[in-house]
């Protein structure tokens, strides 16, 4: 694998010597010579480059570049066990800032979500991971691994120190470096890697000793922040929370161009929970987030995979409200100090809080609350849904047929919210509008038929027929208008309402086009007819009569083959008669007689009576 190194320019002219015939210049006049320090790569081992490094310090009098070689020799017994190491002022830092001793980062896991209905905002969920669990997986820091490494260090006057294996042979010579270049300007990265070869040793204490030193000698140097950041690591595993969020704060109260901020912001949230200043505490990790989302980090994206630190993010605020009280906290929290962009998320992830501590009441309140707060969100309908759901989970009937009363009311399709949102962009709102309103007229309807509740059938019959008809209002045209209008009639033939019946069964039959109930309700509507026809009264009879005939003639036109064609026909042409309509009567009866010659003779026959009769009456004898 090819490794970035550094050479000096001595092991390129020694290897030139190897193949020259040249005869000019010794290896003493080469000790005079000001070695070049550059980036190369090449395909070679770390042996290599130490090999060089040690060839130039036993052959070079001491200069202004030994404490240099000197660094990178112990440097790279240091990258020989643990990978490369950080990249000194005027290097190419782009691929050293990922891996010199990385910040601790916890492991990735699938950042879960929830579905409320057709459709529900993803939110981090509880899973069977406890709350101290999860403190002390999402507080916690990463153990730095140890191991061993071999080499020796040559010293500034040549000789040759051999070394125990391992970080201690890379302290020693930083030490030396130390003590004998006090002012070499690289110290601050001497100090940096030997506060690792300290903690590679298990001997943090004296790790934290030389981190100390650096930032005190070194305030402005580039490993400040990351070494403040592992000295609040140091104080938080420890419970030293305050002297934990010194160090933190001392890389967030600069602004947000260190490298370590968001993590820091993340751990000095910690450090105030921990502390139980729990509204403290939030003002960290929600300025976590809102960091998060100045770099470009979209919460509402669909799909997005969200990183553990997020999540843990969220659930540590659920806490931190659930600590400071009941639901209604986090209304007060943003009051006082403001709307917050991604609310939504932060009111699901603490309803699913509660709901994971099985406190359905507290979860559903978290989320009518945002929408009482945000009526015309996105997401607020689906909230509105999520709070069915909770109450379905919960074994609270009543509530949850409340629940749905009040989605289907505050998103009809009159409702003000659709002033805000388009209905052909909103498809999954109007699919749980439509779910709603039929699962409601389903239920009171069921009420209504119910004998155990008949004290109470006024009521379901009218909260039944309010469904129905919002629904067929809402939806005139969808493909289940004429089920929900057929089941409307039904209700109202039921509650001897005949006539109005009749009117939705031919709405059923007639208004929505082919269908495959069509014949049954104009069939349907027929016979409520004729059920208000033996109710009506006075004048109201005749007007019963004429409604009766016209449905009658209209279902034999429209669905001649149905099996009871020939009697509504045959029924028809015996009512017109007796309202002395005789032509019409006429008609109707030859219409039977012509198309169902194989009807019922007795049908049949009555048809050709009435004919015979209407004929004499309009004085058509030979007919």
């Amino acid at each position: 694998m090819m490794r970035r190194l550094a050479f000096v320019a001595l092991a390129t002219a020694l290897g030139g010597c190897a193949s020259s015939t040249s005869t000019k210049g010794t290896l003493a006049e080469l000790r005079n010579v000001d070695p070049e320090i550059e980036d190369v790569r090449l395909d070679d081992s770390l042996d290599l480059a130490a090999q060089s490094y040690r060839r130039y310090l036993q052959e070079t009098p001491v200069n202004e570049m030994t404490p240099e070689a000197m660094r990178r020799l112990a440097d790279l017994q240091i990258e020989k066990q643990f990978g490369i190491i950080g990249a000194g002022p005027g290097e190419d830092t782009r691929a050293a800032r990922s891996v010199e001793m990385a910040a601790p980062e916890a492991a990735v896991r699938d950042a879960p979500e929830f579905a409320a209905a057709a459709r529900g905002p993803p939110v981090a969920a509880e899973g069977s991971e406890s709350d101290r669990a999860f403190e002390a997986r999402a507080a916690g820091p990463q153990a730095i691994g140890s191991g061993a490494t071999s080499g020796d260090v040559l010293l500034p006057d040549g000789s040759v120190q051999v070394l125990p294996t391992g970080p201690a042979a890379a302290i020693a010579t930083y030490e030396k470096i130390l003590e004998l270049y006090p002012h070499y300007e690289r110290n601050d990265q001497v100090l940096y890697q030997m506060s690792r070869a300290y903690d590679e040793l298990g001997r943090v204490d004296e790790a934290m000793q030389v981190m100390g030193r650096l930032i005190g000698e070194y305030p402005y140097s580039k490993y400040v922040d990351e070494v403040l950041f592992r000295r609040g690591e140091y104080h938080f595993v420890r419970k030293q929370y305050l002297d934990a969020e010194e160090s933190y704060a001392a890389i967030v109260d600069p602004g947000s161009a260190s490298s370590y901020y968001e993590l820091a912001l993340y751990k000095l949230g910690w450090s105030l929970y921990k502390q139980e200043l729990y509204e403290e505490a939030l003002q960290y990790y929600l300025a976590m987030l809102d960091h998060r989302l100045s770099v470009g980090y979209d919460f509402d994206q669909v799909g997005q995979e969200e990183d553990e630190r997020i999540a843990d993010t969220f659930r540590v605020i659920s806490l931190s409200f659930s600590n400071l009280g009941g639901p209604e906290v986090i209304d007060e929290y943003f009051a006082r100090f403001g709307h917050k962009s991604y609310a939504d998320r932060l009111y699901s992830n603490l309803g699913e809080f509660y709901l994971g501590k099985l406190r359905y009441q507290d979860a559903a309140a978290v989320y009518a609350s945002f929408i009482e707060q945000n009526p015309y969100h996105a997401r607020s309908p689906h909230f509105s849904m999520r709070i069915v759901d909770i109450y379905e989970q919960g074994g609270f009937p009543q509530l949850v047929v409340e629940a749905k009363k009040e989605f289907a009311s505050r998103y009809a399709l009159g409702a003000e919210y659709w002033s805000y949102f388009s209905k052909d962009e909103s498809p999954d709102v109007l699919a749980l509008l439509k779910t709603n309103l039929t699962d409601l007229a389903n239920y009171y309807h069921a009420r209504y038929q119910d004998a155990a509740l008949e004290d109470e059938k006024p009521a379901s019959f009218a909260e039944a027929a309010h469904w129905y008809r919002e629904f067929l209002a809402s939806f005139p045209a969808d493909p289940e208008s004429p089920s929900i209008d057929y089941q409307l009639a039904d209700l109202l033939l039921e509650n001897g309402n005949f006539a109005e019946a009749a009117a939705e069964y031919e709405r059923t039959a007639y208004d929505y086009g082919p269908h495959e109930r069509a014949a049954a309700a104009g069939y349907a509507a027929v016979y409520a007819h004729r059920e208000n026809l033996k109710v009506a009264t006075g004048a109201g009879q005749l007007e019963a009569k004429r409604a009766t005939v016209a449905s009658s003639l209209e279902f034999a036109e429209t669905f001649p083959e149905h099996e009871e064609a020939p009697v509504v026909l045959g029924a028809a042409a015996d009512d017109l008669y007796t309202m002395q309509e005789f032509e019409p009567a006429i008609a109707a009866a030859r219409k039977l007689i012509e198309r169902y010659p194989h009807a019922d003779p007795a049908l049949v026959r009555s048809a050709w009576v009435v004919v015979a009769n209407s004929s004499i009456d309009t004085a058509a004898y030979p007919e």
